[in-house]
């Protein structure tokens, strides 16, 4: 009786079903989800019960999930880290492509019996692997662990390296090696990688700053731009999965690891086309082979055992050159044992060449199916204590820390930069929400102004909403906006508080007038003044501006740790332009790298040249951030207000942050309150 589904409705309400049901059912037994669906897909597939059909629709959302957990792995990875490590990276990818590469061929050539070109195109299937388990590493927060940084900055070597040889071993056995072979594809790969890692970013940026209008719009131009250059590798002589690993390094940068869109990304994998994935790779096991006799058996035990084998020394090599623990080890070994893509590719063109039988390719698919159980158990026991013993180290900084942010909303703000900024300056180790905060006017009430305010305030929480970050809006009513910000701050007990540009008025009517000077009166909190002129995904530097003396502010640490998130998140380099003789100080605070890495500094001769030297440095890809120290500091100036005025009028069209971070109540009674209104005292020579 034939049970296999054919209405398109019914097949994805199956689909549907098994991807909420799997994590759920193996939760019991405390395993990964993804085995769920691998065994769903063999028991409800074509060579199990027949229900599913694995057809054209599976086939290509299948291909889609598999790029992209390339893409997303690339995606994630701290490339300042990979850029540190890079020697971990490439004896890593060494190891691991040489050491299967070795016992592969040699269990190929003389346990199997195979001639030297077959057992050479075997072994280059040990040797790849796939990512399959990056998900599980992402969920459990040590994606930016070193070792599995290099696991995912390896895997592209052991990929291409194993992805040529099934190249070379094709035209070899067709009789196309030639030299002109060699040179076309050289200059191909050389022109592919190059074309991606260069030219990419530039049109991402230039897209992301002048023709994306919304989420969606950027959604869809990272879809079509990762699967066009996947599409294209195999013109270059590679694989789609080279192609979307490396358009994941390009776009790198542009994508905050913490942002909206990368939540839409990583949502629309997890839940739609990694499963389908997952789902055809279990669809390919067909357990009646093995009825065929002892060599099926031989072969397929065979190619199961070299893989976990040379997979498993290779991981613990690198562990131990590397100096990574035992958890690391164990997880860079559950990171490069599935196996997929390639393995299929090489299988399938040796078995179109005659180099393999049917015993090969149903071997693989076991091999596919047990590496693709083995390692999310893997990852998940030892990612889970990887995971406890970062926690630890932690919670040993801060046991007591925590962050809770207000945005200040406007009629016309905070708009979705505004937003971003929150977004990006958020800690997201921390559960507290952040507050979008709209203040009318308790002298004359106005019951259509309060329901305008609440579905501005509706509208930017679902924005918040969309990058998964908690929201608590708060419509208030005092009589005048810093009191009115300052109530909520206290009553939420807020650490930070942002303040969105106005549109109308002066800068100098900002920065001197009440709110800033109400807002500066109040030292408990963080508080950001900001003009953000262009997406801050597509800035690639922020000059940081520190005044002499800085570092003996008590907060200077953990704002030194804010700014580091922030240029983190969306990839930026950190600058620092101060006076030439606090450069030397800064350099040897700096030295040791724990807080940024390979800062640059642009000294000013005197701290009255600063706007000068700005004007000369900053430009629109450019982020200045000013760290501004309140009144009684012993970094501050009676100069800095009017300094920062004219700072942020000196850069109309360069985006610009205020950064004046908490410090504890302090009582000075020798400086007036605030300034008077139009008095803008002169910038001091320091």
């Amino acid at each position: 009786m034939d049970l296999t589904v054919k209405d398109p409705v019914m097949i994805f309400a199956i689909v549907a079903a098994l991807i909420l049901l799997a994590p759920i059912v193996l939760g019991r037994w405390r395993l990964p989800g993804m085995i769920g669906l691998l065994i769903a897909g063999a028991l409800l597939g074509p060579n199990g019960i027949g229900l599913l059909e694995r057809d054209t629709s599976f086939i290509l959302f299948g291909t889609v999930g598999l790029l992209y957990i390339m893409f997303t792995a690339a995606l994630e990875v701290d490339l300042a880290v990979l850029n540190k490590s890079k020697a971990h990276t490439l004896v890593f990818g060494l190891l691991t492509f040489s050491v299967p590469m070795t016992i592969g061929l040699l269990a190929a050539r003389y346990l199997l019996g195979f001639n030297w070109m077959a057992a050479i195109l075997l072994a280059s299937t040990f040797a790849s692997h796939t990512l399959l388990t990056y998900p599980i590493a992402s969920r459990l927060g040590i994606a930016r662990n070193p070792a599995v940084t290099t696991a995912v900055g390896g895997t592209i070597i052991t990929d291409s390296l194993a992805l040529l040889v099934l190249a070379v071993i094709a035209a070899m056995t067709r009789g196309e090696a030639s030299e002109a072979f060699w040179t076309q594809m050289a200059l191909g790969l050389a022109f592919y990688v190059a074309g991606i890692l260069f030219l990419l970013p530039i049109i991402a940026r230039w897209f992301f700053r002048n023709i994306a209008r919304d989420g969606v719009s950027e959604f869809a131009f990272v879809l079509a731009v990762v699967f066009a250059i996947s599409a294209t590798a195999h013109w270059a002589g590679s694989e789609p999965i080279v192609g979307a690993f490396l358009a994941g390094l390009a776009l790198n940068r542009l994508i905050p690891h913490h942002g909206t869109l990368m939540n839409r990304i990583n949502f629309t994998g997890e839940a739609i086309f990694v499963p389908f994935f997952l789902l055809s790779v279990g669809m390919l096991l067909d357990t009646r082979i093995f009825l065929g006799g002892f060599d099926a058996w031989l072969v397929a035990l065979t190619m199961v055992g070299v893989v976990i084998a040379s997979k498993w020394i290779a991981a613990h090599a690198s562990g131990r050159l590397l100096g990574y623990n035992n958890d690391q080890a164990h997880v860079i070994f559950a990171l490069s044992v599935p196996q997929a893509a390639a393995t299929l590719a090489a299988t399938m063109v040796g078995f179109d060449l005659g180099l393999f039988d049917e015993k090969v390719v149903n071997g693989a698919i076991m091999m596919i199916f047990v590496t693709c159980i083995l390692a999310p158990i893997v990852v998940q026991r030892y990612g889970r204590a990887l995971a406890l013993a970062e926690a630890v180290v932690v919670e040993k900084v801060d046991v007591n820390a925590r962050q809770h942010i207000v945005v200040a909303c406007a009629n016309s703000q905070p708009g979705h930069r505004v937003i971003d900024l929150a977004i990006l300056l958020r800690d997201n180790g921390h559960s507290d929400p952040v507050s979008p905060v709209r203040v009318l006017s308790n002298l004359s009430r106005n019951p259509a102004a309060d329901q305008s305010a609440r579905l501005e305030l509706q509208a930017i929480s679902s924005q918040f909403s969309a990058a998964e970050v908690p929201t608590e809006p708060h419509l208030t009513h005092a009589v005048n906006v810093g009191s009115g910000l300052i109530s909520v701050m206290q009553r939420t007990q807020a650490t930070d508080l942002i303040v969105g540009w106005p549109e109308t008025g002066s800068t100098h009517e900002l920065l001197r007038g009440s709110l800033i000077n109400q807002l500066l009166g109040k030292v408990t909190f963080n508080l950001f003044v900001s003009r953000i002129q262009t997406p801050l995904k597509t800035l690639g530097r922020i000059l940081l501006v520190l005044p002499p003396h800085a570092e003996h502010e008590e907060s200077f640490y953990e704002a030194m740790h804010t700014i580091k998130r922030l240029a983190s998140q969306i990839g930026a380099q950190v600058s620092i332009v101060t006076e030439r003789d606090a450069a030397v100080t800064f350099a040897t605070y700096f030295e040791d790298g724990a807080i940024f890495e390979d800062v640059k500094f642009h000294p000013v001769k005197k701290w009255g040249k600063l706007i000068p030297t700005l004007s000369k440095l900053a430009n629109m890809e450019d982020l200045v951030m000013v760290y501004g120290v309140r009144r009684g500091g012993l970094a501050w100036s009676p100069g800095d207000i009017a300094l920062h005025a004219r700072i942020v009028q000196a850069l109309p069209k360069v985006s610009v942050v205020l950064y004046y971070p908490a410090e504890p109540e302090r009582v000075d009674e020798t400086r007036p309150a605030s300034l008077p209104g139009g008095y803008i005292p002169a910038i001091p020579d320091r």
